[in-house]
Parts: structure tokens; C-alpha cells; sequence
């Protein structure tokens, strides 16, 4: 009898153990280095949680290389981490985040009256007589779906119009090489992903900001532009854009800025076009750019948005992030991620291959849940 009930208390004298084992597994110890770089008091999150979050992304292989991440919340620097050899004044290429900034030219020159958004873009090429592609506007080029024949990062890379117009056949004059492209669908019908279409938006900044001009005038005006209306009041002072043979803006893939400048350019779109107070463009025009595109719930106007993609997959973290939330994307994971709702700024700037940005994205949205709506 006895033997029978130390049968039966014996099992359950192991419980607590057994429970013990299948509990999780304390963290691993955080390395003091990746504390450092997150401020003594992150409010409203823990400083621990941040540190954490942060440093996923610099530590694990499958998220490639992390070369800075700087979080921003309500303008004030909460963390800023960056992998070796880069610091807070490297200049970082821009890649397709240029196409954030040349969003914000059009609309400046559009505020100007300089630019109409539902009038026929003014590309002489175009207004030939019978030439379909007369019927493009500005708003169309701005939301990727001019209808004009691209292939954007095709394979092989070197038949990509994109690769050709910037390192090929075009790159002396690659304006001319995206607006020589014939129509492939009804103007407005389709969205297709485009760097040629921001060259275009490009083009028309100079055409109206040096009518007739040199390659130097070209390049002078739009630059002295983009610095007086944007870089300088905004606190872009590392900004550098590049800008081709021809004097055109290379708008959709290049212009270098540090990691804080990038955070600058998040905090005047996180305030709706507006910086230390002047109203740089009108509210409304941010209110357009982060609107969906007719065609492609997930982009708005040269700037992606943190929705269901109409086709394809999802570029950001729809499920997990605020619906509010957009971001300035470029090629190998550079990411401007503003969110009003969150009063936040992130940036993370690498190298990372496409087939792998989906760990990148999902450690950003992990940084990006630990801040509730206030």
C-alpha cells in the first residue's frame, strides 16, 4: 500500500520541474555597448526593450549589414547606433529615398503655380500631335502610373530600363532616355514601380526652373533651390545631390545625407511640410503624397505607406504597425519610417539583399510597437 501511493506522489513531485523546464528561457545578457547608444530616459518605452530592438538589427546575419538606425520621437533623439566605420557624418546614399524628396520639389513648385498636378506634363516630345502620351499629368508621374513601358529591377540586371538609364545607354542624358519610352498601358490605368518616372519629375523641375538652359544652369537652379526651399530651412546641411550630363537631377536614386539629416527629412514630413515653425509646403500636398495611389494601395505619391499591397506583396509591416505610418524607401534597406500617430522617426540605413528585407522590416516594426499611441 505504501509502495502504491510512493508510485503515486513520485510523478507528481517532478511537476514543478518539469513546468521549470518548458518555462522561457531568461534573455541573453545585453551587451553594454548596445545599451549606450539609447538614451537614459526613451520614454515611453523601456530602455532595455529599445536597446534590444535596436541591436537585432545590427546582430542578426539574416538582416544583412545595419550601418545606422536612429529612433526620433517627437524630435527628440531617443537612440543612435551605427556599425563600424560609419557615424553620425557619414554621408549615406539616398537610393530610391531621393524619390521622397523629389516628391516634395514637384509640390513645391506646384505651391509656386510654377507646376499644374492634373494638366498634361509639359515634355515637348510629348505634345506632338497624336502622341498619346500628351495625356500624362503630373499627378499621374507622382503615384507610378504614367502608363509609359519600364521594367524595373528585371533579370538579368543590365536589361532593367532603370539600370540602363543610370549606368548604360541613358546615363548621360536620362531624362531623355525615360521620356523616349513609349506608352505600355492607358495613361493613369496602371501602377508600375518606376526610378525613371522621378527622373522625369526631375526634368520638369529644371524645365521650369532654367527653360532653355545650359547642363550647369540646369543643375545650378535646381540645386539652389532644393537648398534654399528644403536642405537649408529644413537642417540638411550634409545633403548632396547628384545630377547627370545633361544638368538633371538624378531624382530617383541619389542623394547622399547623414543618418540625422535623413531624421531632419522625417521629422518635416512628420509635421506635415513644415520646420522650425515655416510652413515649407502646404500641408495638403503631404496629405497627397500619403494618400494611396488609385492603383496601388500600399504607395502614395513618390513615398510608400504602410497598407495591404493591391497587388504583390507588402513593403512595410501592415499587420503590425500603425495604419498611419510611411516611409521613404531605397534599394539594400535604406528606410525613413515616420509615423504622426506615434509622434516617431526611424531611420536604418544598410546593405541588405532584396530577397532578405523582409528581416529587415519586421526588426523595424519590433522597434516600432514598443511606441503606443500617447
Amino acid at each position: 500500500m505504501i509502495l502504491d501511493r510512493l508510485c503515486l506522489i513520485a510523478p507528481l513531485a517532478l511537476v514543478p520541474a518539469m513546468i521549470a523546464c518548458h518555462q522561457a528561457a531568461p534573455p541573453a545578457a545585453l551587451n553594454p555597448a548596445a545599451l549606450a547608444v539609447v538614451s537614459r530616459d526613451p520614454a515611453p518605452v523601456g530602455r532595455e526593450d529599445l536597446a534590444r530592438a535596436i541591436d537585432a538589427l545590427f546582430t542578426a546575419p539574416e538582416a544583412g549589414e545595419t550601418r545606422a538606425l536612429l529612433v526620433w520621437r517627437d524630435g527628440r533623439p531617443l537612440a543612435e547606433r551605427y556599425g563600424p566605420g560609419y557615424d553620425r557624418k557619414t554621408r549615406f546614399i539616398s537610393w530610391s529615398m531621393a524619390k521622397s524628396v523629389t516628391g516634395v520639389l514637384i509640390g513645391m513648385l506646384v505651391s509656386d503655380g510654377r507646376l499644374r498636378l492634373d494638366d498634361p506634363v509639359p515634355i515637348p516630345t510629348w505634345q506632338r500631335p497624336g502622341d498619346p502620351r500628351g495625356e500624362i499629368t503630373l499627378r499621374q508621374l507622382l503615384q507610378m502610373r504614367s502608363g509609359l513601358r519600364h521594367v524595373e529591377a528585371g533579370n538579368p540586371p543590365f536589361r532593367s530600363d532603370e539600370v540602363r538609364m543610370l549606368f548604360l545607354d541613358g546615363r548621360d542624358d536620362m531624362a531623355r532616355y525615360a521620356e523616349s519610352q513609349p506608352l505600355q498601358h492607358d495613361a493613369g490605368s496602371t501602377w508600375v514601380y518606376s526610378t525613371n518616372t522621378s527622373v522625369i519629375l526631375a526634368d520638369l523641375a529644371a524645365r521650369v526652373l532654367a527653360p532653355g538652359g545650359t547642363p550647369e544652369m540646369r543643375r545650378r537652379a535646381v540645386l539652389d533651390y532644393l537648398h534654399t526651399r528644403l536642405f537649408d530651412p529644413v537642417g540638411m546641411a550634409s545633403a548632396v545631390p547628384e545630377f547627370d550630363a545633361a544638368g538633371t537631377l538624378i531624382g530617383g536614386s541619389a542623394i547622399h545625407a547623414t543618418a540625422p539629416d535623413w531624421a531632419r527629412f522625417g521629422e518635416f514630413l512628420r509635421h506635415r511640410g513644415s520646420a522650425g515653425g515655416v510652413q515649407l509646403v502646404p500641408r495638403q500636398w503631404i496629405d497627397f503624397m500619403t494618400a494611396p495611389s488609385p492603383r496601388e494601395a500600399q504607395y502614395g505619391a513618390q513615398i510608400w505607406l504602410n497598407r495591404h499591397a493591391t497587388t504583390g506583396e507588402a513593403s512595410l509591416f501592415p499587420d503590425r504597425g500603425p495604419a498611419d505610418l510611411y516611409a521613404c524607401e531605397g534599394h539594400l534597406g535604406q528606410y525613413v519610417l515616420v509615423s504622426p500617430s506615434r509622434h516617431l522617426v526611424v531611420v536604418r540605413l544598410g546593405m541588405t539583399p532584396e530577397d532578405h528585407l523582409d528581416q529587415v522590416t519586421t526588426r523595424l516594426g519590433s522597434v516600432v510597437a514598443l511606441f503606443r499611441r500617447p
